[in-house]
């Protein structure tokens, strides 16, 4: 394993409760993996920080850190069954500040100061996204490394504190990458089409899932050349890139989550290729 391997022993039952963790600390915004040794008579089913549960899949577990997490050291409860016998042990994640920078954004009052319709609009945008990112698919479509949506300059990297007009008023969710208007955007790898939609904030947008909670998405497309519910190869071409929604002039907008959680994409990408 690439990861740094750490043995727990659990005196309580004199049992080894061994994994593989991909990094001991991790930033927030990120993602790191388990793997956890295959032990007789034990079946891993899932982890628990705080009030959120993640599945483990065939011993292994993403394990996504939210941007909004602060230093600390994180409780994570392993629940398994060792002879169909419910058990749960505790390891711990030290989460360390990202030291993300900022960035100065001037855009139109319009689009800072919403109208109610608009408002409603994005309001309702936003549950429809978020029901997609907190459903599961069992299924891994993931069988080769990760490739990138188009291979063009990064003109935004992901994490930056976005400041509108002199105010505060998020982080930047994704990686913006170059890209004029009808540049071809590839999937970065196989999967199911879950959305395909214009939307207020995001524009042209396109969501894949890639099966057990992880999801890439693609925004301010001007062009669809994939439909909803469309598998998808790695390095098919989605569509083309555009200046739609919220933004200040054309590129792609290129973002995962993973167990629900906004999560650096390409840090996520880096961790899972070096697993493959």
């Amino acid at each position: 394993m690439r990861g740094l391997f750490l043995v727990l022993f659990l005196l309580s039952n004199l049992f080894a409760f061994r994994f593989d963790i991909s990094n001991s600390e991790i930033k927030n915004g990120q993602t790191a993996l388990i793997k956890f040794a295959k032990e007789e008579g034990v079946e891993f089913k899932y982890i628990k920080i705080k009030d959120k549960t993640y599945e483990i899949f065939s011993n292994y577990a993403y394990v996504p850190i939210s941007y909004y997490e602060k230093p600390q050291t994180l409780k994570v409860y392993v629940h398994y069954t060792k002879n169909k016998k419910p058990e749960s042990k505790l390891l711990f994640f030290k989460v360390v500040d990202g030291k993300y920078q900022k960035e100065t954004l001037s855009v139109d009052n319009s689009k800072v100061k919403l109208s109610q319709k608009d408002k409603k609009r994005a309001a309702k945008e936003y549950v429809e996204a978020m029901d997609i990112y907190n459903s599961t698919t069992s299924k891994s479509f993931i069988d080769s490394d990760f490739i990138m949506p188009l291979n063009s300059k990064i003109t935004s990297d992901f994490g930056r504190a976005r400041i509108f007009n002199g105010t505060l008023k998020s982080y930047h969710s994704g990686t913006d990458f170059r890209a004029k208007v009808g540049t071809p955007i590839k999937c970065v790898n196989d999967g199911k089409v879950v959305l395909v939609k214009d939307r207020f904030y995001s524009g042209g947008s396109i969501i894949v899932d890639h099966g057990q909670g992880v999801y890439t998405c693609y925004y301010h497309m001007s062009k669809f050349d994939v439909k909803k519910n469309e598998l998808v190869k790695k390095g098919q071409l989605l569509g083309l890139s555009g200046a739609s929604g919220r933004v200040t002039g054309p590129h792609l907008h290129f973002s995962a989550r993973v167990n629900g959680v906004q999560v650096d994409p390409l840090q996520f990408i880096e961790l899972i290729n070096k697993e493959l």
